[in-house]
């Protein structure tokens, strides 16, 4: 398969995707795992699980990587968004940022790594939908 600017754009992406990955992780890390529920701590497990199917299937440059980057990019978004930046309505569900206690261990750096997080779910998830419009304006 011939390599096009929009596959170069969603590998590119999928870099900065999996160093959001990295700096999230490691925010929760400094945290602690219990500063969150068992639900977020479950979920977002899962999601880590499916960013890192994703990550391979881009690299390997298979067919299904842009499916896999606009899934996992936009439930991501979704995800995160809930959980960190809006307030504390869902229960166990969240992780708000917001008024976040002291015991939390939000710090700024929390807000840096969810939002570059954010970011990158919505970049990869653009850029998946790119390739798939690539493939069918090639197609006809």
């Amino acid at each position: 398969m011939t390599e096009t600017a929009p596959d170069s754009t969603l590998r590119a992406t999928t870099a900065v995707f999996a160093v959001a990955l990295l700096v999230h992780g490691a925010d929760h890390l400094r945290r602690g795992m219990d500063a969150t529920s068992a639900l977020v701590n479950a979920l977002g497990t899962l999601q880590l699980l499916f960013a890192l199917l994703t990550v391979i299937l881009v690299l390997r440059r298979r067919q299904e990587a842009a499916r896999a980057a606009v899934f996992i990019g936009f439930a991501s978004a979704v995800g995160f968004t809930i959980v960190h930046v809006l307030p504390d309505w869902f229960g166990p569900l969240s992780d708000s940022f917001i008024n976040a206690p002291a015991s939390s261990g939000v710090t700024g750096f929390s807000w840096f790594a969810a939002l570059f997080e954010i970011t990158a779910d919505l970049a990869i998830a653009f850029a998946g939908l790119s390739v798939l419009r690539s493939r069918q304006l090639s197609v006809a």
